[in-house]
């Protein structure tokens, strides 16, 4: 890790340089920006600066809404220089763009302000042989930054793997590199996206992005494992992690992949549970795959599924995929929901029976009279012919609508 870091300083002083060098020539303002539109350095102000470009200097980065704009219009996807349209509500004068692409590989994007006098044929030329050199320097830290990825990646991949025998030696690994201590507080958290259309690789890009920003925070270290459109993070924590500030990671980490990857794909994140040594972080990861498919099949969590508030949810998506379709369901619930129009009824019953099987709190909450409420039960234990107030009866009825929860999204979009 201490040759990437090298490494990485001083091919930042080169790609500095270079930028600094060309906005002089031009005179214009000139940003070298990454694939997803996150800064990585910048020259002086030539008088052309915009409310964007001042506002990402003093952020560090630009705000989201200006990362969704550019993104939108493909510059990411670009293949020759272009003009990316200004955005008066934005602040955002025109720039000229030229993808930085080396083997194929899209490293950033060069960006020129673009506003009063159009760019000339040698000014053109001039950015075009900058963004070459830019390349050449951008591959080679890349080549530098993939392999310590993939050692991390081999690493992580062991530690939550179901090979004991690996697992013990990556433990030992990760705690002798220093890469993360041994305890005493152990999450493991999953992300899935699906159905991406965009270009290849992209996906692997924001994942790795949307993570960077916990692999090291005030309270946790962490590493991450990054594989097409699946991540893995594995944090440890100083002190035990609140529930809220887990789950306000995870919206962190939603709200970034939707700014670079747009609206259209869909994001899962699982948490696993808390355990109290690195050694069982493969039982964290274990349950924040759970978790995943908990979010993918439940619309109520909004994509953020926690091991340790599942409930009996994280014991039906122990079973196979395959295996969660209708047949499950009790066949007394199958009849009350076969019924025609007894959505009305399924109410009821599930109001009941998530209040214990009180009546006064059932009628209060549905705001119904006692005397319909008793109606309704009847005609619930009529239809099942089971009797509600029989505790097994109930556990029947109750385990069958959670299970109906989970069946509510047709089985090929939770698999995605």
């Amino acid at each position: 890790m201490q040759r990437w870091n090298q490494r990485s300083r001083s091919g930042g002083e080169v790609l500095q340089t270079l930028v600094d060098g060309l906005a002089e020539e031009l005179g214009r303002s000139v940003v070298l920006d990454d694939p997803l539109v996150r800064l990585i350095c910048t020259s002086r102000h030539f008088g052309d600066e915009d409310r964007v470009r001042v506002r990402t200097l003093l952020q560090g980065t630009a705000d989201d809404e200006t990362i969704r704009y550019v993104l939108s219009q493909g510059v990411a996807r670009w293949t020759r220089p272009g003009i990316l349209p200004g955005r008066d509500d934005l602040g955002l004068r025109p720039r000229y763009c030229v993808p930085v692409l080396e083997r194929g590989h899209m490293l950033g994007i060069l960006m020129v302000v673009a506003a009063g006098e159009p760019l000339t044929t040698a000014e053109t030329e001039a950015i075009d042989r900058v963004a070459r050199a830019v390349a050449v320097e951008m591959y080679a830290e890349r080549r530098a930054s993939d392999e310590d990825e993939e050692h991390v990646r081999a690493l992580v991949s062991r530690l939550v793997g179901s090979d004991s025998t690996q697992r013990c030696a990556a433990h030992q690994r990760v705690v002798d590199d220093g890469l993360l201590p041994a305890g005493p507080h152990v999450v493991v958290t999953s992300v899935a996206v699906s159905g991406w259309h965009g270009p290849s690789g992209q996906t692997e890009v924001a994942l790795r992005a949307a993570l960077e920003p916990f692999r090291r925070t005030r309270t946790a270290r962490g590493l991450s494992m990054v594989d097409q459109d699946r991540a893995v993070l594995v944090q440890v924590f100083e002190r035990e992690p609140a529930e809220d500030g887990l789950e306000q990671q995870c919206r962190a980490v939603v709200r970034s992949l939707t700014t670079f990857l747009g609206p259209e794909p869909t994001v899962a994140v699982g948490v696993g549970g808390r355990r109290t040594a690195l050694a069982d972080a493969w039982i964290s990861y274990d349950q924040a795959r759970v978790a995943v498919r908990a979010a993918r099949r439940l619309p109520r969590l909004q994509g953020i599924g926690d091991w340790e508030r599942l409930g009996e949810y994280a014991v039906f998506l122990q079973l196979p995929e395959s295996a969660l379709d209708d047949s499950l369901l009790p066949k007394p619930l199958r009849r009350l929901l076969e019924g025609g129009g007894n959505a009305r009824l399924e109410e009821t019953l599930r109001c009941y029976l998530d209040n214990a099987g009180s009546v006064p709190k059932t009628a209060e909450a549905l705001e119904l009279h006692r005397t319909s409420l008793y109606y309704r039960l009847r005609q619930i234990q009529e239809i099942t012919g089971l009797d509600l107030d029989d505790g097994a009866h109930r556990l029947v009825l109750h385990l069958g609508l959670r299970l109906r929860d989970l069946l509510q999204v047709p089985a090929e979009a939770a698999y995605r």
